[in-house]
């Protein structure tokens, strides 16, 4: 009966329940703090009723990370209007929102193995760019190169506001030349956003 209880309760427990409610935690706790043991007792089960769905936390950032872009990646493959630029340009932003949508969003996507449906997105993505005029090579790079890019000013975003937060108080810094200082302030005026379009703008 105890036997017959535990796989109800496993089977009973929702792909989809688990996702949102990791996606929650991780928001709360970041990727650093969540494990599979909070994400059990915010759920309300045994730990072993999360492995039946998702086989080790690796499992499970890929799915949370398959999630993040299909609730926030809204130009992930081109639009009836687009040529070529406007799909790369639109499409780092709207990854870029989706990485910036969850904390440490960036992270969690980093090394993540493509499911069936970023695959699909990728085949749409090289045929625009193909018919576009590019050849595969070229619209591969393309692809992966604002990509890297994208994952790389989230990564720094993500983590300056993480550090911020930890570090607290003022953080003694070596003495800048008046160039690096007035540098320095002008990119910090600017904001992230601003930094991540001029460095588009250089790419596309």
């Amino acid at each position: 009966m105890f036997i017959s209880d535990k796989v109800s309760s496993m089977t009973k427990l929702q792909p989809n329940t688990v996702i949102r409610a990791a996606l929650d935690l991780l928001n709360e706790v970041g990727v650093d703090g969540l494990t599979t043991r909070k994400l059990a007792e915010r759920l309300g089960v045994q730990q072993p009723a999360l492995y039946w769905h998702f086989r080790n936390k690796r499992a499970l950032l890929d799915a949370l990370a398959e999630a993040m872009l299909a609730e926030n990646h809204t130009h992930s493959v081109p639009r009836a209007d687009d040529d070529w630029r406007s799909f790369l340009i639109g499409n780092a932003r709207s990854f870029r929102q989706a990485l910036l949508a969850y904390r440490d969003g960036a992270r969690i996507h980093a090394g993540t193995r493509p499911g069936a449906p970023q695959m699909e997105t990728a085949d749409a993505q090289l045929r625009f760019l193909c018919e576009a005029g590019f050849s595969a090579g070229d619209a591969v790079n393309a692809l992966m190169t604002i990509s890297y890019f994208t994952v790389g000013a989230v990564l720094e975003e993500q983590a300056g506001d993480s550090d911020a937060g930890e570090r607290g108080g003022t953080v003694e810094q070596a003495p800048l030349s008046p160039l690096l200082r007035a540098a320095i302030d002008a990119f910090d005026e600017a904001g992230p956003d601003a930094a991540f379009e001029q460095g588009l703008a250089v790419i596309v």
